[in-house]
């Protein structure tokens, strides 16, 4: 298998887990916050992880990527029907890819101070962005597990997990432990 199909089909994974968990999810634990131990739902995190899919695919087509342009709310957030529909989208255009797409220079613009706008511009590729999104996407499913896990859901063991932690498991022989007990 070549590194780019491996690549897609690493992101068509990713993809399918988190549509796996909008099927599951009621809309009323999508949108819910459980404070005072979060302060985002579990659909906003499915939120910022489409709008970052989406800001790849736009930047792809105009060879600049800005994530720091987001769209903050909206059905996403609050409908789980809406945001399989994005999954859907974003599946299809990583399902269109060719391996000459990958080394594509893209410039990469983002934000990098929290006390006042500095805005930084480097060159990147689709794999490297790829690369990100997936491992951001991954993250932030964690989170989602965790949420989940608030709300006594029950998801997979390998949803939110980070493939490097999955390849330890595995080559340790360990099972997958509740999510509450991992890092």
């Amino acid at each position: 298998m070549r590194k780019t199909d491996s690549m897609l089909n690493s992101q068509l994974e990713i993809l399918a887990q988190g549509h796996a968990y909008l099927e599951g999810v009621t809309k009323e634990d999508y949108s819910q916050v459980i404070t005072p131990n979060f302060i985002s739902s579990a659909g906003a995190h499915m939120r910022h992880i489409i709008d970052h899919y989406q800001s790849l695919m736009t930047g792809f087509s105009t060879q600049k990527v800005d994530y720091d342009c987001r769209l903050r709310g909206g059905d996403i957030e609050n409908s789980p029907t809406a945001a399989i529909k994005k999954i859907a989208e974003i599946t299809t255009w990583v399902e269109q890819l060719s391996p000459d797409d990958f080394n594509k220079p893209l410039l990469l613009s983002s934000e990098v101070s929290i006390k006042s706008k500095n805005v930084q511009t480097v060159t990147t590729s689709l794999a490297r962005e790829l690369i990100f999104v997936g491992s951001h996407a991954v993250h932030h499913y964690a989170m989602i597990s965790q949420i989940s896990f608030a709300q006594k859901s029950q998801l997979d063991q390998s949803f939110g997990l980070a493939p490097s932690t999955a390849t330890f498991l595995r080559e340790n022989s360990q099972p997958a432990q509740p999510k509450s007990m991992q890092n």
